[in-house]
Parts: C-alpha cells; structure tokens; sequence
C-alpha cells in the first residue's frame, strides 16, 4: 500500500493541473457586460462563451482514451493544459467575435479531451484510494472556478478590461502546468493497460452514470446561473443575491475537500450519493417552499453539490477495471452529462421569459434534484461492479 508520502506528489500535482480546467468558463460570467460591449454582440453569441466548452467537454471525450494511449496520461494532460492556455491567449488577441468565438472551441478541446484522462491517473496511481485521487482534481476544478470568479472584476478593473483580466488568469495556468511537469508520477507512459480503448456504448452502467453526472450537473448550473436572479425578483438587492452564489460556492469547495477523506472508508458509495442528493433536494425545496432564510439554502446546496461531485466523478473508478476501461467508462459518461448540462441554463432562462417569473425553472430544478436521488438510490452493488469482474463492488 503507497504511504501517505508517496501519495502527495500525485495528489498535488493533480490538484495543480485541474486548475486551469475550469477558469475559462468561470471566469466569463462576471466579465459578460464587458465583453458584449467591448465585442459588440448579443446575449445569445456571448452565452455561447461558456456554452461551447461546456458542450465541447461532452463532445471530444471519447477521443481521450487514445489521446492518452499515444502520449501517456502525464504528457496527454500537459498537452490539454497548453491547448487551453494557447487558445485561450490568442482568443484575448484576436479582434472581432468570430474569431474569439471560433478560438473558444480550442479552449472546449482542451478541456474535452482532459476530463476522461484524470480518472485514468488515479486509477493507475491511487487505485486504492479512487475517491481520494478524484477528489484531489475536483478540488482542483472548483478551487480554480472559485478563483476566477472572485478575481475576473477585480482585475477588469473600472474600465472593464476584460482581455487583461482573462490574460492574467490564463497566463496562472503555466504555473499549474510547471507543477504537473515536475510532480506527475513518470510511469504514467503507454503501455498495455491502456491499449486498446472502447468506448463501452453496449453498457448499461456507463449511460447510467452520465445520466447521474448530467443530472447533477444540470441542478448545479441551474442554481449557479439563476439562484441570484430567483432572490433579485424576490425583493433582494443584487449586492445581497450576489452573495448568497459567493456562499454557495464557498460551501461547495469545502464539500469537494472535505468528501474524499473519508470516502473510501466511510459508508457506501449508494449511500453516499443518496445522502448528497437529498441535501440538494431538500435545498431546492426549501427555496421554493420557506425562502426568506436563503443563506440557509445556499449552505445546504453548496454542502450536497460539494459532496456529490467528487463521489461520481469517482464511480468510472470504481467500475472501470483496467485503466482503458475507466478511461473509456468516464469518456462516455462525461459525453452524456455534459451535453444534458449545457442545455440548462438556456431551458430554465426560456421557462422564465415564457411565464413571468422562476416558478417553473425552480419546479424543473426540484423534479431533477427528486429523479437525481431515486437514480443514486438505484445504483446497486449488483450494478456498481467492475467491468470484466464478477465480484460486485461495495454499492
């Protein structure tokens, strides 16, 4: 068994790469006003700034395997690393929308092609301690999502430079990439583990697990897009709903940290998912049913979204049994939910223009948070069993 020591090089070093996966997203939201006025476009083109790698993550994720059966998966997240950081770069240097819209697609690229690599380094490093390994990156995404939404306005400045501030926080992620280079573990190389990678589109459990990952993800975009603007019309000042997205993802850094410690040696992986997915259920329906105590609601969300993301970013682990068969499991399912999660903030924006008001949005977040806790409750050990292995493992 790997002594703690031996475990922190790949933990930091996973927590170091994860970094640059996310800010690119993030970061766009708080900058929107100023990058429609600086590039002269609409709220569905500058929408699109965050939807496009949204969607690419789901899109490009089955060519991860091979991607990362040619380089290995040190060298292959190093490359999605620099393709974010490059296309991000030269989308700040380009005029006019078409180009920096045609550049974020490289930025969607490079975050597609990363995501199904980090369940195949700890699975050749941790395979032990999966929920630990996968929390390391997770803290990673959102830790690197918190920061650059803390940041982007601050460093816009008053004038509202928005291509100062991206530049500044992609030109962060060399760093991250240094770190990677010099703590990766060196034996993540090619070899026959991970040769050759299928996609498993005749398994069942895959399609389940990105619709789970969907779901959550749709609920989580949901809420991260909308909580603010459901307080706003409720009579709060934006100043005031602003902070309550600031609570919620404070409280969802802490879930991300705090879940994998224990994750492994605590309960069951069912048991874990459906006690997460009912503190987000009980947080919606507490928005809608009692809302004035909405800092109480931005805790319990960002406690169950926390908590759940690293758990199912951790099942391809537990299912998958060689490392190409986690590559591939994680692949599939990141091709499901992200695709699914694109579409919600749009689908909840458009129930609220069509009614008047987030009645509906809020009653379709409720409906996938209840399906999302009978979709946890349903993964079974029977299910939740390693490709290629006729023992089950711990549901």
């Amino acid at each position: 068994m790997r002594t703690a020591r031996s475990l922190a090089r790949p933990l930091i070093a996973l927590v170091a790469i994860a970094l640059v996966f996310r800010v690119q997203i993030i970061a766009i939201g708080p900058l929107l006003p100023s990058i429609q006025s600086g590039l002269g476009i609409s709220h569905g083109l500058a929408g699109a700034l965050s939807a496009i790698p949204v969607l690419c993550m789901g899109i490009f994720a089955p060519l991860a395997p091979s991607l990362a059966r040619r380089l290995g998966a040190r060298y292959a997240l190093a490359a999605c690393a620099g393709l974010v950081i490059g296309s991000g770069l030269l989308r700040l240097a380009v005029p006019g929308p078409v180009l920096v819209l045609a550049l974020t697609f490289g930025v969607g690229l490079g975050m597609g092609l990363a995501g199904p690599i980090f369940p195949l380094v700890v699975r050749h490093q941790m395979p032990a301690r999966p929920a630990l390994g996968t929390g390391a990156y997770a803290i990673g995404l959102v830790l690197g999502a918190t920061i650059a939404a803390a940041v982007a306005v601050p460093l816009a400045g008053d004038g509202g430079d928005w291509r100062f501030a991206l530049g500044v926080i992609t030109l962060a992620g060399l760093g991250s990439l240094a770190v990677w280079l010099g703590l990766a573990p060196p034996d993540e190389v090619r070899d026959d583990t991970v040769s050759p990678p299928r996609i498993p589109w005749r398994r069942p459990i895959a399609w389940l697990l990105g619709l789970l990952f969907g779901l959550q993800s749709m609920v989580y975009y949901g809420v991260v897009t909308w909580l603010a603007a459901v307080y706003v019309e409720r009579g709060w000042s934006e100043p005031d709903a602003a902070n309550l997205i600031a609570l919620f993802g404070a409280v969802t850094l802490v879930g991300t940290t705090v879940m994998p410690l224990g994750a492994d040696r605590i309960g069951t992986r069912r048991g874990q998912l459906v006690a997460t997915s009912l503190l987000i259920l009980i947080g919606l329906v507490g928005v809608v049913l009692v809302p004035a105590p909405g800092v109480v609601w931005a805790v319990v969300l960002g406690a169950g979204m926390g908590a759940i993301f690293p758990i199912v970013l951790t099942l391809p682990v537990d299912v998958g049994g060689r490392p190409a068969d986690v590559a591939a499991t994680a692949a599939l399912m990141l091709l499901v939910g992200y695709i699914l999660s694109a579409a919600a903030p749009l689908a909840f924006g458009i129930a609220r223009d069509v009614t008047g008001d987030f009645g509906l949005s809020l009653g379709i977040l409720i409906v996938m948070a209840g399906a999302l806790v009978v979709l946890c409750a349903s993964l079974t050990p029977a299910r939740l069993h390693r490709f290629g292995s006729a023992e089950p493992r711990r549901g």
